[in-house]
């Protein structure tokens, strides 16, 4: 069957950029993904979704506009999903400078590139729900205040506000998904919902002897980054380009998860302790597998998250098939059954 369009996917080879792919793929797209030259890509993802082999990769880099432009006049994409980014937020307090060069610029190089080379390719923009930051208002949408608090939260609000610029100033079809919290089986280690489950699929196993976490009173909205690569999609296939906050409308503690995976696999547990000297006990077989490490709290933490997406359900008509339950199911039922594979 003939392709229909062709998408350029940079960071194709993370969660989000995977589950993409994927769901492209399923649409008769043509496909490329980015990758940088001389870098050690990870293609496990891609290799586990069975469609490493569909994809067509190509060298680029979001630092180099001479390449971002050379790579877009060859592909010409009617479609092009920014999903690179320095995305891991305790990185960004250590990297701010990169986290800023790669996040916030390399958006400008993308928009200018566009302005320059095909004004019709439309452009998505993932945007985060870490712009709020210390949020100003309880749920939080589009309209809802900015107050990042941190080095990437803001680097990713400056890319929000040029992309909106770049729509506005030259009438180019590019929007942003303000997405909450979404996790998968192929998240990476260093989210904190794949280490609370892999560890204690681990512990259960016993592979590993203790889970180390900091701040588990924070608050969030997960949902199913498969549901949310579909609004990707439909931001981008919609009548005209507007920015939409992706969530699933409901907020749960750190401390709610690890207590619904302890669930999932059994455990028998309790807590005991408070703040920093909080523990989590195995009662069966009475050892401490939770302990608190103050050096994993952030430098400016951000207390409670919740989307409210009543635009993007209204306007576009998105239905997440996923809720907190059955993303934890996913998750674990991974972790059991696909130790080769590991993100």
């Amino acid at each position: 069957m003939k392709s229909t369009k062709t998408a350029l996917i940079t960071g194709i080879t993370g969660q989000d950029g995977s589950y993409l792919a994927k769901f492209l793929l399923d649409k008769n797209y043509t496909v490329y993904g980015t990758v940088r030259r001389g870098a050690s890509e990870k293609f496990s993802r891609l290799e586990f979704l069975k469609i490493k082999d569909k994809v067509k990769f190509i060298d680029f880099d979001l630092l180099e506009l001479s390449n971002i432009q050379q790579v877009v006049k060859d592909i010409n994409p009617d479609e092009i999903y920014n999903l690179a980014a320095q995305s891991f937020v305790p990185t960004s307090f250590s990297l701010p400078i990169l986290t800023s060069d790669i996040n916030s610029l390399g958006v400008v190089r993308l928009l200018d590139t566009i302005l320059n080379v095909n004004k019709n390719i439309r452009f998505y923009q993932a945007s985060t729900s870490e712009m709020f930051g210390k949020v100003q208002e309880v749920p939080q949408n589009e309209l809802t205040r900015f107050y990042p608090r941190s080095p990437y939260g803001v680097s990713k609000l400056f890319s929000h506000y040029m992309t909106i610029n770049y729509r506005e100033s030259y009438d180019l079809f590019a929007c942003s998904g303000i997405l909450f919290n979404h996790e998968s089986p192929l998240r990476g280690h260093e989210f904190v919902t794949k280490k609370i489950v892999s560890s204690l699929a681990k512990i259960k196993q016993g592979k590993e002897e203790c889970l180390y976490l900091g701040n588990i009173e924070a608050q969030r909205d997960w949902g199913h980054a498969k549901d949310y690569v579909e609004a990707m999609w439909l931001m981008l296939n919609a009548d005209i380009p507007e920015d939409y906050v992706v969530s699933s409308g409901k907020t749960t503690s750190v401390r709610e998860f690890i207590e619904k995976t302890l669930d999932r696999l059994d455990f028998e547990y309790e807590w005991t302790g408070e703040g920093i000297n909080n523990t989590l006990i195995d009662k069966r077989e009475n050892k401490v597998i939770i302990k608190i490490d103050k050096r994993l709290y952030r430098p400016a933490e951000v207390d409670l998250l919740i989307g409210d997406s009543s635009k993007i359900i209204d306007r576009l008509k998105w239905s997440p098939n996923y809720n907190l339950n059955t993303l934890i199911d996913d998750m674990v039922d991974f972790e059991i059954n696909n130790s080769k594979f590991n993100f």
